[in-house]
């Protein structure tokens, strides 16, 4: 009974984020109809610092709910859209020459922004897909023998379509292992596109973004960041998230299992989405409900149950129940 009051016991003023988080589900609201869940997962990642891609097929709002989230946080915003002949350059940026000082001048390109949206990952080549594997996981860029660090917050949201497999490349596993998260996007159900009808026919000529309002800062972001760290989470379920991934790598059902990245991922995770719902404490649940949104990108299945038809998400929902949830 001690230990109980002292799990429930607020620890930390979670108050103010509380607060930001109302706000900003009430702004985004007024563009994006239903998609809720994707919505505080997205608020997830940028409180627990980490990257997202968003799969679904064209029309769901996938690149909308990113320019929603660059409007309302008022932070440096950049667009790339990624094709079969984008140049890592074209990324990460290039030398000019300068013809007053005589000298070579790094020019930086467009992933250097707090938030950055890749539409259609998918379509540019391995050359181009390994421009991002430091700057995702080291928020830095080296070039010509010279480091260039981000300014925090960075968070790369990435698009692609499910579907359409012409002239598209597979991601590579050691960028998927970057991203946080990987979401699906859904149709939307019958009401919400009643909803989304009626949104753009009261909008009329007036421009969907003018009417959000910023929400959070750059250093909001990076307070909130630290405050999230200091979430309690027992030791039990620091346990619980292990096992979960051990289950991945010893699955006959999967070629490739989850690495010591997507513990950490869970950990931080659970951690933003207590927060979410205004706890200071992590709970089995918390873990539980983004167990698919981090693994999902992570595992890969064996050719013999590929061929059976067992989906990923099939061998996700085996591992949650073999796992015992602790109490």
């Amino acid at each position: 009974m001690e230990q109980q009051e002292q799990i429930f016991q607020s620890r930390i003023n979670l108050s103010e984020l509380n607060e930001k988080v109302k706000i900003i589900r009430q702004e985004v609201a007024k563009v994006v109809v239903g998609q809720n869940n994707i919505i505080d997962l997205l608020l997830t990642a940028i409180l627990a610092d980490g990257h997202v891609l968003l799969e679904g097929v064209p029309g769901v709002a996938k690149t909308l709910m990113a320019k929603t989230f660059a409007k309302i946080t008022s932070i440096q915003f950049s667009r790339i859209q990624f094709t079969p002949d984008l140049m890592p350059s074209d990324v990460i940026g290039t030398s000019v020459f300068n013809l007053k000082t005589s000298e070579f001048e790094f020019h930086e390109g467009p992933i250097f922004a707090n938030l950055v949206l890749i539409d259609e990952i998918n379509r540019a080549p391995a050359k181009t897909q390994a421009a991002l594997f430091e700057v995702m996981e080291e928020r830095q860029i080296t070039f010509a023998g010279t480091t260039y660090l981000l300014q925090p917050p960075f968070l790369v949201l990435a698009t692609q379509n499910p579907i359409e497999q012409e002239g598209t490349y597979r991601l590579p596993e050691a960028q998927l292992d970057r991203f946080l998260f990987k979401l699906q996007v859904n149709y939307p159900s019958l009401e919400e596109e009643i909803g989304i009808l009626s949104k753009a026919n009261e909008r009329k000529t007036q421009v969907q973004l003018d009417v959000l309002q910023p929400v959070l800062t750059s250093e909001e972001i990076i307070s909130y960041r630290k405050v999230i760290k200091e979430i309690h989470i027992e030791r039990h379920l620091l346990s619980y998230i292990a096992q979960i991934i051990a289950r991945t790598r010893n699955n006959h059902a999967l070629y490739l299992g989850a690495s010591p990245r997507a513990s950490l991922a869970l950990l931080n995770a659970s951690k933003a989405f207590a927060a979410l719902d205004g706890r200071d404490f992590v709970t089995p649940e918390d873990i539980k409900s983004l167990v698919p949104h981090v693994l999902r990108h992570r595992i890969v299945l064996s050719p013999e149950k590929e061929i059976e038809g067992i989906s990923v998400e099939d061998v996700i929902h085996q591992i949650l129940q073999a796992v015992e949830v602790p109490r």
